[in-house]
């Protein structure tokens, strides 16, 4: 059932896929507040900037699939460029190029001049508007009956320099936030029983991710330190892929890699500090990519519902009569068009 009088929504988290449900609520005409913890909205497609150029943190690509989402594409022309894909190897643990099949013929893309460019994009109309609120961390939904009408919905949320607020009379909430996250606000909820037992099922799994800078490659004339490859999918205890940046598109020239870890060592490694992680990876990145030098630059990010390894198998989840939404990429699968296609399709069903 389509609560097609709900006007006054809250959406929870700023990725791609509540980007993509606040825009759409805001174009029928909703009075739509997009709440993100973080001081940046993003998500999985966060990039970082050093003196040697950026990182793309989270998501490194994606693909062009669904027709809607070529079409939100075209509203912001030239932001998207292809990434070679024949760049993208794959290598066995001595870092030799693997007999395994080749990736598939499908483009992959990549947003300028970092993937962050294109949730920023998607989400300044929301900015401009007010409808974007940064730094505002969830704490707790609350239900209210208000005069007798209809649930309503208050967010307790807390921010770093105004302490606690509520925010009250929300018509619907829709969270927009990775199976966990979202699982651990509806705890304490009679209201969400229903939508708890099918996040049962979702599976997500962690990424430690790691940056490396080699300015060197450049002062010392050459083209490249590294292999003569771009990109690969690595089948190593270790590194599940890795990344030269400076291939991608209208990126800076200077050498620099991304390594994200495979799913089971990061959650192996979970508790593991920022510099031990940094080690081990570090030493995994030159067996693979015979790179021995030691970096100019080196960081390391955890993510700690980076890879869905279990999806929900459907678009969104609706309770109509909680009035609460749960949209993201781990609905439909793990790639930044999956969330799209969630937070588009969630929206759709509360117009």
């Amino acid at each position: 059932s389509s609560p097609s009088s709900s006007r006054r929504i809250a959406v929870v988290g700023a990725g791609m896929a509540g980007i993509a449900c606040a825009r759409t609520l805001m174009q029928a005409g909703c009075d739509v507040h997009l709440y993100e913890r973080l001081p940046q909205a993003g998500g999985r497609m966060r990039s970082v900037s050093g003196p040697y150029g950026s990182f793309d943190i989270g998501a490194q690509f994606f693909t062009v699939r669904d027709a809607r989402f070529e079409q939100a594409l075209a509203t912001v022309p030239g932001l998207a460029r292809p990434w070679s894909v024949s760049a993208i190897r794959n290598i066995d643990a001595q870092g030799r190029q693997s007999t395994r099949a080749a990736a598939s013929r499908q483009t992959h893309w990549v947003a300028t001049p970092d993937m962050q460019a294109l949730p920023l994009a998607w989400a300044a109309p929301l900015w401009d508007a007010g409808r974007l609120h940064l730094g505002q961390s969830l704490k707790q939904l609350e239900p209210c009956i208000e005069g007798g009408a209809e649930l309503r919905w208050s967010l307790h949320v807390a921010t770093e320099e105004h302490g606690e607020h509520v925010h009250t009379g929300f018509d619907a909430v829709v969270l927009a936030l990775p199976a966990p996250q979202a699982q651990a606000l509806l705890q304490g909820l009679q209201q969400a029983g229903a939508l708890r037992e099918k996040l049962a099922d979702v599976h997500m799994a962690p990424c430690w991710t790691v940056t490396l800078a080699y300015p060197m490659a450049t002062q010392a004339g050459l083209s490249t330190l590294g292999p003569q490859w771009n990109a690969a999918r690595a089948s190593h205890d270790r590194i599940a892929w890795i990344a030269r940046e400076s291939s991608k598109p209208a990126r800076a020239q200077t050498e620099r890699w991304t390594v994200q870890a495979t799913p089971a060592w990061s959650e192996e490694h979970r508790h593991d500090d920022a510099p031990r992680v940094l080690g081990k990876l570090q030493k995994a990145f030159g067996e693979l990519s015979a790179i021995r030098v030691a970096p100019r630059h080196a960081n390391a990010y955890f993510w700690p519902h980076a890879e869905t390894t279990q999806a929900l198998g459907r678009s969104h989840l609706w309770d109509g009569t909680a009035r609460i939404g749960l949209c993201g990429d781990w609905c439909l699968g793990q790639r930044v068009e999956d969330a799209f296609v969630s937070g588009l399709e969630m929206a759709l069903g509360l117009v």
